[in-house]
């Protein structure tokens, strides 16, 4: 389990000071990341947990972890951007966990549109971006992600990295990844974003089933993403762009 010194360990490596918390057990550390935010504490926050009881992962999903396991963290941010490109943080969170594990693990991650780490045609990990909004702009953003060293038992096509990662190492790989990119000019940061997301993408290339916009079930190839982190379709009826929802591979046909 991370401790509370691992943690500030964790944000010296991006030259940041800023809150931590570390908890044996939690219901959430999404929940405790908007307490914090919503009491005014800083961008970078950092909690963390050895396990969650209540772990949420997008649509409202549960997240089962193996207790001591699983790397699991949120933190806060507090972007200069406009509500409708928040969805890029959660690419930019994966691509770089994604290239966090391969750095420290040798492992060759993927990530699935919009927020599934991949490893083998398993699911090890995911993010969950959470938002608030007021007066047409963002007051917060907190970023969760959950990574599987062990896979939980109870979940059906889940994996595991493999334990022998530190979970400091990792994380510190990933926020030195991560603060690279998220600190670089907004208006760069949607073609840093898809560079990082593209080149892990398991998604672009393949025939996938999905939602867009306007409520249409559609099936096109992956082509890309676009500067709000939007999946772009060729069906046969010309483009489709896919911002929400479950997106089913159906292979590269």
């Amino acid at each position: 389990m991370l401790t509370r010194d691992d943690l500030v360990e964790v944000l010296a490596a991006i030259t940041v000071t800023a809150p931590v918390r570390s908890d044996e057990v939690t219901p959430s550390t999404n929940a405790t990341a908007v307490a914090l935010a919503e009491a005014g504490e800083p961008e970078w926050t950092l909690v963390s947990a050895g396990h969650q009881t209540e772990g949420k992962g997008r649509l409202g999903r549960d997240w089962s972890d193996v207790a001591d396991g699983s790397l699991l963290f949120s933190f806060v941010l507090r972007p200069q951007l406009a509500p409708a490109r928040t969805g890029l943080l959660s690419l930019l969170a994966g691509a770089e966990m994604a290239n966090a594990i391969r750095a420290t693990t040798g492992r060759r991650v993927t990530c699935k549109w919009p927020n599934d780490l991949i490893l083998h045609d398993a699911k090890v990990g995911g993010v969950l971006l959470e938002s608030s909004v007021a007066d047409a702009a963002v007051r917060y953003v907190i970023v969760g992600m959950g990574v599987n060293l062990e896979p939980p038992h109870d979940v059906p096509g889940a994996g595991g990295i493999g334990t022998t990662v530190g979970q400091r190492d990792l994380l510190v790989a990933f926020f030195t990844r991560f603060a690279a990119v998220y600190t670089a000019a907004n208006r760069e940061l949607p073609q840093r974003v898809r560079s990082a997301w593209l080149s892990l993408s398991a998604t672009v290339g393949q025939v996938v089933r999905a939602k867009t916009v306007d409520g249409r079930e559609v099936t096109g190839r992956a082509v890309g993403i676009d500067d709000f982190g939007s999946l772009l379709l060729s069906t046969d009826t010309g483009e489709a762009r896919v911002t929400f929802g479950e997106v089913e591979h159906l292979g590269t046909g």
